[in-house]
């Protein structure tokens, strides 16, 4: 059974970070994309990071680089998300998928979501 599991969330203040968990299990993780995406109330859903697989590459959202950092342990089944310097813009439920590939076909598998709120 595929899982993916977020944590880490919560209330901050403006200026303060937090640092979200995704656990996955049920899939091979090491061989997953994954990706952390948010969603703010009223607002289509936002693609935040993405780390590669293999290479570990990764992106980011515009309006989070320079503050939010990805990254994973695949000895672990767990990708990060460090989020620096957060403002009442990075409130939302923030998500993570994995896309995965097996026998040819890619599978996307998305978590419950953990809720992040900045304000004062």
């Amino acid at each position: 059974q595929v899982q993916l599991v977020e944590s880490g969330g919560g209330l901050v203040q403006p200026g303060g970070s937090l640092r979200l968990s995704c656990a996955a299990s049920g899939f091979t993780f090491s061989t997953s994309a994954m990706t952390w995406y948010r969603q703010a109330p009223g607002k289509s859903r936002e693609l935040v990071a993405t780390i590669s697989s293999i290479s570990g590459t990764t992106t980011y959202a515009d309006s989070v680089k320079g503050r939010f950092t990805i990254s994973r342990d695949n000895a672990k089944n767990t990708v990060y998300l460090q989020m620096n310097s957060l403002g009442p813009e990075d409130t939302a439920m923030y998500y993570c998928k994995a896309n995965s590939r097996l026998l040819g076909v890619n599978y996307d598998y998305w978590g419950q979501g953990t809720q992040v709120t900045v304000s004062s």
